[in-house]
């Protein structure tokens, strides 16, 4: 094919202007994007590979090299991955067709820091190379594609003006992908070895594939004098010696001892892996052995995705087999309720070959499921254990707190602001740990605005003689407390529990009583408060009752297909509720 010249889709060349100038101060974000695509490539060339082995035409070291000319200014990263034919350099490169990069250009907040964990999040990371670059060269052969069907893209990403991208044929001997940055004359620093070293270690250092570099010595420059060997010498510096030095660790940090990872370590992979640019409230680590061999890497986020409350959006879990990769967002391994955890899963038992639909069907994968939710479940025990700071004794002495348990205090209270109400919909889905899940529940009530009251809390705040859980829905706090119904509570000082999130009346059809003690909601039908009514409103009650009987009968009688119930709305008066 000639060259031709091919016009960015809108959105992207949109989205271009605004990677290059809003993303300027977070410069160093582009190695990690590209890195990582380039890790990536080479994960979807080992899964294809399982059921096509030509893919790989006997090179199956897979790895990623990264190359500095300082002379030229570039910067280039190859990858032995898949690679990409001419039709999908056009489309993943110049015309994209996902509605990502739509969401990405309408969520750019202006705030540099957080923007740069944006680009990862929505797959346009390749892009962020403008951000360093005048100009990006890729050159590209798929894998199974002759020599001659490689393909060369070019683009200085509408700095010229023109919002266009040149792509042509060529002949490239080996499959993968290059990525050649001609940097900016502000941004000539990055083909300097330390800093693209400090780069890697800093945001790639746990990619299980080997990055390589040109490794470089110390060579003493020439004698001006050759025939005086005491004499003076020419500046000396590093020389390439010709070989390639791993830089990063290249070991998945699942597979490591717990003991020999530190906590910025796992802090440093949960970035990698989830885009965000603070740590997690929390993770768990484990391998898990007997019937269904695996090992768990869970974390939990310290803030809610946009798109949380998209229930078609599946879990952020990767799924490996025998530290292969085999695919994002494994939703099988996780319940939908818990989607917001991130992390990896490495089966030793799961079929290479395995696909989606297989791990619906998959026994060991549903075993997995169970100790993951389980997992999960317990890291959010810990830190609701551990959220209030403790109190000192009656002697005025505090028990003695380890700062690992202090480091939790306020971690659940901070968790269940981003994630309580998607928490709630395990009341519904997971009847098996629905007791598990009604303990974690945090709500406000008539006696605190906050949404720190548990169930618990509840229950062990409940006046002598009062056998249920008193509580109302309502769209928002201030309705909720300015509920009618709430009157008599108010003057018995009977506490009720304020919940104001829109899935609270869904969640609670699935919870009808928690330790023994029923739940019964103050809005609907009358309230029987049992031995904390006196004789005298138990008679009112029963007068008014005897009453209300005639007109209530014609009611029924006009509205028949209508629920008509004589109901208390505080012992100053009654109502007719009507549903």
């Amino acid at each position: 094919m000639t060259k031709q010249t091919l016009n960015f889709q809108a959105e992207v060349a949109q989205l271009l202007h605004l990677v290059t100038h809003s993303l300027y101060s977070n410069k160093e974000i582009f190695l990690r994007e590209l890195v990582s695509n380039a890790s990536d490539a080479c994960d979807k060339l080992r899964f294809e590979a399982l059921n096509n082995s030509a893919l790989l035409d006997g090179d199956t070291d897979l790895q990623i090299k990264v190359t500095l000319d300082k002379e030229a200014k570039t910067l280039t990263i190859t990858d032995n991955g898949i690679g990409m034919s001419q039709q999908e350099a056009i489309d993943n490169l110049g015309t994209i067709a996902k509605s990502g990069t739509k969401d990405f250009v309408s969520k750019l907040s202006g705030d540099q820091k957080a923007d740069s964990q944006l680009i990862g999040q929505f797959g346009v990371g390749f892009y962020s190379g403008f951000i360093v670059a005048d100009k990006i060269t890729v050159e590209s052969r798929r894998a199974g594609l002759a020599a001659n069907e490689a393909v060369r893209w070019i683009s200085d990403g509408g700095a010229s003006g023109g919002g266009a991208f040149e792509v042509e044929s060529i002949t490239r001997a080996a499959r993968g992908t290059s990525v050649t940055l001609h940097l900016r004359d502000d941004a000539t620093d990055y083909a300097q070895p330390w800093k693209v070293k400090s780069i890697i270690g800093k945001y790639s250092d746990h990619i299980s594939l080997p990055i390589l570099m040109e490794k470089e010595e110390w060579k003493d420059g020439e004698l001006i004098d050759p025939k005086d060997e005491k004499g003076g010498r020419q500046p000396g510096g590093m020389v390439k010696t010709g070989e390639w030095e791993t830089v990063n660790k290249a070991n998945a940090i699942w597979a490591r001892a717990k003991k020999d990872i530190s906590q910025e370590q796992y802090d440093d992979f949960y970035k990698q892996i989830s885009h965000d640019s603070e740590p997690p409230l929390s993770h768990t680590h484990n391998r898990v052995e007997g019937s269904t061999e695996y090992t768990q890497l869970l974390y939990l986020p310290g803030k809610a995705p946009m798109d949380l409350y998209n229930r078609d959006k599946t879990a952020g879990i990767k799924l490996y087999v025998k530290r292969v990769f085999i695919m994002d967002d494994a939703e099988a391994l996780m319940p939908t309720y818990l989607r917001f955890v991130k992390g990896v899963v490495d089966s030793a038992d799961l079929p290479l070959n395995v696909s989606r639909e297989l791990l619906q069907e998959s026994r060991d994968v549903k075993a997995i499921r169970e100790g993951c939710t389980k997992r999960v479940l317990g890291m959010l025990e810990d830190l609701a254990k551990h959220d209030k700071a403790p109190e000192a004794s009656t002697d005025g002495v505090t028990d003695v707190v380890s700062e690992e348990d202090k480091a939790l205090v306020g971690k659940y209270t901070r968790f269940y602001k981003e994630f309580g109400a998607v928490l709630k919909e395990g009341l519904g889905e997971d009847f098996a740990n629905k007791d598990r899940l009604a303990k974690l529940l945090r709500f406000a009530s008539t006696s605190s605005d906050t949404v720190s009251v548990s169930f618990a809390d509840y229950k062990a705040r409940m006046k002598e003689g009062q056998e249920a859980i008193y509580y109302i829905t309502a769209d928002t706090l201030a309705a909720a407390k300015n509920s009618p119904q709430l009157e008599v509570f108010k003057k018995k000082g009977i506490e009720v529990l304020l919940m104001t999130d829109r899935v609270d009346e869904w969640a609670l059809n699935y919870l009808h009583e928690f330790d023994d003690t029923p739940l019964q909601s103050v809005a609907k039908g009358a309230v029987d408060l049992g031995k904390l009514q006196d004789e005298a409103e138990k008679k009112a009650a029963e007068d008014a009752a005897e009453a209300f009987k005639p007109t209530l009968a014609k009611l029924k009688e006009a509205l028949k297909e209508c629920f008509l119930e004589l109901g208390q709305r505080g012992f100053e008066g009654f109502g007719c509720v009507l549903g």
